[in-house]
């Protein structure tokens, strides 16, 4: 081994002594790593530098190696040589690859540990083909008996990993040992590894057999460089899977600073064509409403100015559903987490507050429309009309909610929109900007009491508030939402037994194109970008095959329309894509309004391996810490529930609350050190840029509204009766960034939402081309700005100057004082009406970061809990 590595010295320094002078390419050493392979196409750029905080690699000299492979031979004693004609390689970068015969060295390594680098940016991936792997099956027998040549043998994909977590994946070729792929990745990365892990697996009807892996160590990432060729497959040992196994595959890494979006907003110029690598297109010239709530009782927020003398309108959700339901005269397609026939979407209106939604789509399936519900395996939602579906699932659940109809369109025409949000159809989701938690008790919510927190009798007792985010969308995204609709409807209502034979499951839905009232996409008229009422928007999922029909089966097309692959599965992510470039987009703040925050588990101090590796909370830590120490200002704001649904003790939710401190101590840690690189870690803390809230509500005893008082004293029923006070429960999914552009939704930022392969959800992302930093470079007062500060003026109580600067020091500072301040006065033993419902998240962050207790606070008031969470037993990928 000694002498080979000497020989191996040599050959290098020759050839660096040779090549000094010109344009050079990288060694691609074999240090400890399995990267045992040089390419003839491994170069650096030789005009980008290391990363900043990443010196330059101390076990290399600095000279840079270009290896010709038409020029030279090596010949090192006993080490191995594999020959591959680069002739049978599919290839469509030809002109930079193996165009002749090609020489694959396999180059003992000291032991020496490989460095951790950081990578944050994105990869560049090629996955191209793998030659000569092991029969993973030939111990089983062969598929029939009147084929001798129909063996069983591997069945092989690649799992492309960083530091455990999977952030890529090819699909499955059957019954091939010489598998070509020819698939593209554009891969998101925001990790500390040594290595980035291509491991070649067999499929198995349950599980996986490993194969072996090809290594790549990141410091030969940096600078740019193009790793490209074939590699040996290596086992667990460090040997070949078996003689001449190899993998051919392309890598390079864009580090984010090179990437034009992280200097840039969301909606740059005219020429921006919305987020890349997403099933739908962005669609242009449409218009879109927001909600906060579901109902917004007139007057009940303050006018707000926006640009060009306009002013921010309030809607009404539940009545602008109701309404658009009752003015339906094709169809009506809803899809919910629960759907409850008996809720009732108006109750400020005595003309028609009686009307359960029941009731309404009954008349509306009588009139002649097409009725369709596709609700997740909810034996509650007592529907029986045309087009109930109900999806069942074991672990995790169909979580999108959509409303779809069709409307006035003007010329005796017919247009689509959609709605789509948090809210589901369903009791406890009613609910104003005042949230009360005793007042509505004998009126709007006699019916429709919802708080399950408690068990046992909740006479007297306060409702769970409920506070949301919905939208609507008119315009051609909406036909985005449609198609969704008529995917998963199509796989819900899939025949069996003798209703295969009828090919007419599909009737359900009403083909628009046959309807000559009806618009279709190419139909609907868009408004210009200088139309300060346009919009621009795109429909983002989470969502995979075993949920729709209509997905591509040839890998090709499907690759084209940016699916991924999971088992057996092809996968829309778009909702996480949509996300991570959002947050990368941002310059200013971003506000957050989440019922969960759970994620970049790979960053954790512990418990690294859980698998919630989403990227959002380190990417909204990363963009702040280079804020820092570009000495820019930065805030984001988080507003989360006080703890997740149900008994705070339970052992889900603790499970849950501990992920989520783990997730709150990862991103404090990261901007303290921000602050230490640039040394102002004493004039400011982590807090002055990141800060998580919560919402509560606290009444104080009114002789027009009298309490029961039911509860013995101690429980958590009487404790809440006698203190009179609740939380208000965050149930939204949204994002702001810069006051530009939005992302509304059914999905948490947590591991279910973001997957794709659990939890179905569907968002959508939009902003106004006229109101952006990009037309205009001072702060947008358009739609978005307003539907902002409206939700601030419902937190808070009140609207100050400093609030239409939310990325100031001043703003950060004053909000937090305020949270703090209600948090006071919601924890007090003294009952008082609280004005503001805007309360700071019970925890403390020193100057260093850590996040601990609040002194004198661990447990949530009248109910318990830790609020910092416990690590209790409870299945894992259920709280992630």
């Amino acid at each position: 081994m000694s002498n080979n590595y000497d020989n191996w010295e040599r050959i290098v320094k020759a050839v660096l002594r040779r090549e000094k002078d010109r344009q050079l390419a990288f060694l691609a050493d074999s240090r400890e790593s399995s990267f045992s392979s040089i390419s003839s196409s491994s170069r650096f750029w030789p005009d980008l530098p290391f990363h900043e905080q990443n010196p330059q690699p101390e076990d290399y000299d600095s000279d840079i190696v270009h290896l010709d492979w038409d020029k030279m031979t090596f010949s090192t004693g006993q080490m191995d040589q594999l020959s591959v004609p680069a002739s049978s390689v599919s290839n469509p970068h030809a002109e930079t690859s193996h165009t002749q015969n090609m020489q694959l060295v396999t180059a003992p390594s000291p032991k020496v540990s490989l460095k951790v680098w950081f990578l944050h940016g994105n990869l560049d991936i090629w996955v191209y083909e793998a030659r000569s792997l092991p029969n993973m099956d030939k111990f089983q027998k062969t598929r029939g008996d009147t084929s001798k040549n129909s063996k069983i043998t591997t069945d092989p994909y690649v799992c492309i990993t960083v530091t455990g977590a999977t952030i890529g994946r090819t699909y499955v070729i059957r019954n091939n040992e010489n598998p070509v792929w020819t698939q593209h990745f554009n891969l998101p990365v925001a990790h500390y590894a040594a290595e980035v892990h291509f491991v070649v697996k067999d499929n198995d009807d349950v599980g996986s057999q490993l194969i072996g892996t090809v290594n790549v160590p990141v410091e030969h990432l940096y600078g740019g460089a193009k790793i490209e060729g074939f590699f040996p497959i290596l086992n667990a040992i460090g040997k070949p899977c078996k003689a001449g196994a190899v993998l051919y595959i392309f890598i390079q890494y864009t580090p984010i600073e090179h990437l034009s979006i992280y200097h840039h907003g969301i909606g740059d110029g005219p020429g921006y064509l919305g987020v890349p690598g997403t099933y739908f297109p962005l669609r242009k010239g449409g218009m879109v409403t927001l909600y906060q709530d579901a109902h917004i009782p007139d007057g009940c927020l303050p006018v707000l100015e926006l640009e060009n003398g306009m002013q921010y309108v309030n809607g009404k959700c539940w009545r602008d559903i109701f309404d658009a339901i009752r003015q339906a005269r094709r169809l009506i397609y809803i899809t919910g987490w629960s759907v409850w026939h008996k809720v009732r979407l108006v109750r400020d209106d005595n003309s028609v507050s009686s009307i359960t939604l029941g009731e309404l789509l009954r008349s509306k399936s009588l009139e002649g429309l097409r009725v369709l519900l596709l609700v997740w395996d909810d034996p509650t939602s007592g529907i029986s009309i045309l087009g109930y579906k109900t999806e069942a699932g074991l672990l995790y659940t169909h979580h999108q909610k959509t409303v779809i109809v069709d409307a006035d369109a003007g010329n005796n025409q017919r247009r689509i929109i959609a709605f789509l949000g948090g809210l589901d159809l369903c009791d406890g989701r009613y609910d104003t900007p005042q949230h009360n938690i005793f007042r509505t008790l004998q009126t709007w919510h006699a019916d429709d009491y919802h708080n399950p927190t408690y068990a046992g009798s909740v006479k007297g007792c306060p409702r769970e508030a409920w506070h949301d985010l919905h939208c609507k969308i008119d315009g051609p995204a909406a036909y985005d939402v449609l198609t969704n609709f008529e995917e998963r409807w199509l796989k819900a209502a899939k025949p069996h037994g003798i209703k295969k034979l009828k090919m007419s499951y599909d009737d359900a839905l009403l083909r628009l194109e046959r309807i000559p009232d009806m618009m279709g996409l190419s139909d609907v008229p868009c408004g210009s970008d200088d139309d300060p009422q346009s919009w621009h928007v795109q429909v983002f999922r989470s969502i995979d095959s075993n949920s729709v029909r209509g997905f591509p089966r040839d890998p090709k097309e499907a690759t084209k329309k940016n699916l991924a692959y999971g088992k057996n599965v092809l996968v829309d992510m778009s909702i996480h894509t949509a996300y991570i470039e959002a947050i990368r987009s941002a310059q200013h703040f971003i506000y957050i309004e989440n019922q969960y925050f759970i994620g970049s588990s790979y960053n954790w101090s512990s418990s690294r391996d859980i698998g919630a590796n989403n990227l959002i909370p380190i990417e909204i830590a990363l963009k702040i810490a280079s804020k820092i120490k570009a000495h820019e200002r930065f805030a984001a704001y988080i507003v989360i529930p006080m703890w997740p649904e149900g008994n705070p003790t339970s052992a889900a939710c603790q499970r849950i609350l501990f992920w989520q401190h783990k997730t709150m101590q990862m991103m404090y840690e990261t901007i303290y050190q921000a602050l230490m690189e640039v040394g102002i870690e004493n004039a400011y803390s982590p807090e002055d840029y990141l800060n998580f809230y919560c919402l509560g509500n606290r009444e104080a005893f009114d002789k027009d509204y009298p309490s029961e008082r039911q509860s013995a004293a101690n429980t958590p029923q009487g404790l809440g009766q006698k203190n009179r006070r609740f939380m208000i429960y965050v149930h939204s999914k949204g994002m702001i960034v810069d006051d530009e552009y939005v992302i509304l939704g059914s999905a948490n930022i947590n591991q279910r939402s973001m997957e794709g392969t659990r939890d179905t959800e569907i968002a959508m992302g939009a902003y106004q081309p006229y109101h952006t930093w990009a037309r205009k470079p001072s702060s947008p007062h358009g739609q978005i700005y307003g539907y902002r500060m409206s939700l601030w003026a419902e937190h808070l109580g009140v609207l100050e100057d400093c609030f239409t600067r939310p990325d100031s020091v001043e703003c950060v500072r004053r909000v937090r004082q305020m949270g703090e301040a209600n948090w006071k006065q919601y924890a007090s033993d003294e009952v008082s009406e609280m004005r503001g419902h805007l309360l700071k998240y019970p925890v403390e962050v020193d100057r260093y970061g850590k996040v601990s207790s609040l002194p004198g606070c661990e447990t949530f008031p009248d109910v318990g809990g830790n609020i910092i969470g416990s690590f209790l037993a409870v299945q894992e990928n259920l709280t992630i």
